[in-house]
Order: structure tokens, then C-alpha cells, then sequence
């Protein structure tokens, strides 16, 4: 068994990845999350590695799972944009080597990072450099896998999560807040009709996992408002702003 820590964004990617450990033998011992600052107005940053939307609430993924909970504000930006990443000042992946670097102090038996990556070279290859430098193994049990299955798999498999944020043609502000499940049809048949990603790595929409297998207790969502990034009457950038959640025990 190695102990592993999971650096997620509370999404259906990073929790099922995170299952995939489970599965194969990995024990959770720590979870890592970077957010936007928490003066700002704004939970979007159009961050380029991390996903920001929902922030507030990944704090309760730990306590779902009853595990350690970790988080460091994202301070950098994306000042290196190209595929391969050498150490930038400055550049938001320094952030995810401050936040690794902060648990694998708390927990120095940590050997490896539960990864969602499913197809992004770009945000593979940040995890990856981090995971070099702190002598860590990167797991992406996603990786290239084909997302028409992969997002059925998820949904049989128990991941019940939500769409938090639309940003692609045929999506809207009624969609937010609607299971996996409830927009599967959906979203296959924008895939087929305009080439949408099935599992959202083209940026179509983010999700937020409220219950799964790993969870102790779920979230509930007992209110949230709709909040507008971006107007385009065909493919506008909404995404919902939580304002009062609690936990269930299951």
C-alpha cells in the first residue's frame, strides 16, 4: 500500500481518479486543494491550472472523507504558457509546489499524487515537474482514456457530481446544478453535434462531486445563485456561487 495525497479541485475527475488509487491498492492520507484569494468578489480566475469555481466548498471534501484538508491561496499566474514548464517566478505552479511541499512536511511517508488529468498535456506536464522536485509519483489513472466511456463509468461507478460552471455552445445557465447523470444525454449529444468533450477537457463545463463511494457524508447544497464570467448569446460563461452548504451523514 503507498499513502498517497490527492491534489483535486473537488471535481468528478480528481474524485474518481482518487477512487482509481483506492482501487488499486493506495491508501488517502491528505487532500490539497489551491484557491483564489478569498477577498476577491470572484471565484473564477480563468486559471490555466487550476480549477477555481467551487473553491469554497472543497473544504468539505476532507471532512467527507475524514481526512487532513490543505490549501494554499493561488498568488502566481500563468507567466510560463508553453506545454513544457521549467521553475518560473511567479507562475501559478509555484503555488502547487508551496501547497505539495506544505503536506509532504505534514506527512513525510506521502510517496505519490492522486491526479484527474485526463488530456490536458499542459497541466500534466506542471504536476508532473512538481512531483519530480518533491520526489513523488504522479497517478492518472485517466490518462487518454476515452471520455465517452469514462464519463459513463463515473456516473455507474457512483460518482454523483454537479455542473458547477458552462462555458460551450449549447450550454447555459439551466444546466448548473444538474447531476452527471441528468446531463449525460445531453452533453453526447452536443459531442456528437459540435465535437463537445464528453468529460468537459475542452473547458465545457466543471463539476463538483457531492457524494461518492469515499465520502463519509455527503454535501448539500441548500443555496446557491448563478453568477455571469462572460455574455455571449450563444456559449455564455456562467457558473454558481455557493451561499449555504452543510453535510449528511449517509
Amino acid at each position: 500500500m503507498v499513502d498517497i495525497g490527492r491534489r483535486g479541485s473537488g471535481g468528478k475527475d480528481s474524485t474518481y481518479n482518487m477512487m482509481k488509487c483506492v482501487e488499486n491498492g493506495h491508501e488517502i492520507v491528505a487532500l490539497a486543494h489551491a484557491h483564489p484569494p478569498r477577498s476577491g468578489a470572484a471565484e473564477e480566475l480563468d486559471s490555466f491550472l487550476f480549477q477555481t469555481v467551487g473553491s469554497s466548498v472543497v473544504r468539505l471534501v476532507g471532512e467527507c472523507m475524514q481526512v487532513p484538508y490543505y490549501e494554499r491561496e493561488i498568488r502566481g499566474t500563468a507567466v510560463s504558457q508553453t506545454l513544457d514548464y521549467a521553475e518560473t517566478l511567479d507562475d501559478e505552479t509555484e503555488d502547487l509546489f508551496a501547497l505539495l511541499s506544505e503536506v509532504q512536511r505534514m506527512h513525510p511517508d506521502i510517496s505519490a499524487v492522486s491526479v484527474g488529468a485526463i488530456f490536458s498535456s499542459y497541466q500534466g506536464n506542471r504536476v508532473q515537474h512538481v512531483c519530480k522536485r518533491l520526489g513523488l509519483e504522479m497517478l492518472a489513472y485517466l490518462w487518454h482514456r476515452d471520455q465517452t466511456e469514462l464519463l459513463h463509468e463515473m456516473i455507474n461507478q457512483g460518482v454523483h457530481a454537479v455542473l458547477i460552471k458552462v462555458a460551450a455552445l449549447g450550454l447555459g445557465p439551466d444546466d448548473l446544478g444538474k447531476t452527471l447523470e441528468e446531463m449525460e444525454p445531453k452533453l453526447m449529444s452536443l459531442h456528437k453535434k459540435f465535437g463537445l468533450h464528453p468529460c468537459g477537457e475542452g473547458g465545457e463545463y466543471e463539476t463538483l462531486t457531492l457524494d461518492c463511494p469515499l465520502y463519509k457524508k455527503r454535501i448539500i447544497v441548500d443555496e446557491s445563485v448563478v453568477v455571469t464570467h462572460s455574455k455571449d448569446d450563444y456559449a455564455p460563461v456562467v457558473y454558481l456561487n455557493f451561499k449555504n452548504v452543510h453535510l449528511e451523514a449517509k
